[in-house]
């Protein structure tokens, strides 16, 4: 695994972006762009979706179109979806976990028989070649409408405890979401001490990880709770619960390689998208969060913007929410995991080689 980069310190995913435009459609607050609509009424015991109402408003432009949820997980957005869609319309969700498949096969059976919902098993960043498999997809004279990838990890993968998740409560140091390839206590044991530390401080910012790193290598943790023990004898105890969250979220990203997932998936779902297709990115951490703010406004993870001969940006995107939308105080209050989403939304206003978009157009 090549070493992660360190984060950059100035480069806030949470500060305010300048100026949000009139008649994006969308309010940067979800008790106001949610519309008044109860925030749990897709959520089940397996997951409940963030920002569902919110998403659906900025997301759906054609009620007949192609709707893709690249990260299908409990199936709660894909259910709000095929709410706001006419009887023509197709959502395709795709997710690497077989459970979540399952789970949202069976909750969404009545849409599926009736030929308008999809479950694909596999990685996003070939929703492509998943999409063409079901003769679906730009190549094949559909493209989509809308695609929404929800990053992280879903309600029932922090809480099932064999998941290896979660540092409150015990279970085995797992954290793979498909269930395959290195675990968690694997990738400890094979890192050396300062490989480690890199990947606590690149993936968690935590600014002790060296500390904490030579307390794991010593601790040799198989358990969620070994994990944690040795987390907090390296910690001070008022900083104890963020210095927790923290590695555990590193360790989850270098697993799952979750950055650079997001890194294949942002243009492949550019790709898939038709002109006018929108696409919606909820993120759950800085690190997540600059990478689809930085795609979302150039098309591009460069800080450079490619530019034509006369000066115009030449990016294929133009936004629908000039900063982050964000829940609202009822949701957070019934669901305190949504408190860090957010919200980000763009459309395809042109292909890569299209003639250039003017500024007025950004």
């Amino acid at each position: 695994m090549p070493r992660p980069d360190r984060p950059r310190r100035a480069d806030r995913a949470d500060a305010p972006h300048p100026g949000a435009g009139a008649g994006s459609g969308v309010s940067d607050r979800g008790a106001q762009g949610g519309g008044g609509v109860d925030p749990l009424r897709y959520a089940t015991a397996y997951h409940a979706p963030v920002l569902a109402a919110e998403t659906v408003h900025a997301l759906v432009t054609d009620t007949a179109g192609l709707y893709v949820d690249g990260t299908l997980g409990g199936g709660g957005h894909s259910a709000a979806l095929l709410d706001a869609l006419g009887p023509d319309a197709l959502v395709v969700g795709i997710d690497r976990d077989p459970e979540a498949i399952a789970t949202a096969r069976e909750r969404l059976a009545e849409a599926e028989r009736a030929g308008r919902f999809l479950a694909l098993q596999g990685e996003f960043a070939d929703v492509d070649g998943l999409l063409g498999r079901n003769d679906l997809g730009p190549r094949h004279g559909r493209p989509a409408q809308g695609v929404l990838l929800d990053l992280g990890v879903s309600s029932h993968q922090i809480d099932a405890d064999a998941r290896g998740f979660a540092f409150s409560a015990d279970g085995p140091l797992d954290m793979r979401m498909s269930g395959r390839g290195e675990t968690a206590a694997e990738l400890v044991a094979r890192l050396g001490a300062d490989d480690l530390a890199d990947v606590i401080y690149a993936y968690g910012e935590e600014r002790r990880s060296r500390r904490i790193a030579r307390a794991i290598k010593e601790a040799r943790p198989e358990t969620t709770t070994a994990l944690a023990d040795a987390v907090r004898s390296a910690s001070p105890t008022r900083d104890e619960t963020k210095t927790l969250a923290r590695v555990f979220q590193a360790l989850r990203i270098a697993v799952n390689g979750e950055l650079d997932q997001l890194e294949a998936a942002l243009p492949a779902a550019l790709g898939v998208l038709g002109r006018g297709g929108r696409l919606a990115v909820i993120a759950y951490h800085s690190l997540e969060d600059r990478r689809a703010k930085q795609f979302l406004r150039t098309g591009t993870f460069s800080r450079d913007v490619p530019k034509d001969l006369y000066g115009n940006p030449l990016t294929p995107w133009k936004a629908v929410t000039r900063k982050p939308v964000t829940a609202g105080e009822a949701e957070v209050e019934q669901n305190p995991r949504s408190r860090s989403a957010r919200l980000r939304v763009a459309e395809k206003a042109a292909d890569i080689g299209s003639p250039p978009m003017q500024p007025s157009d950004l």
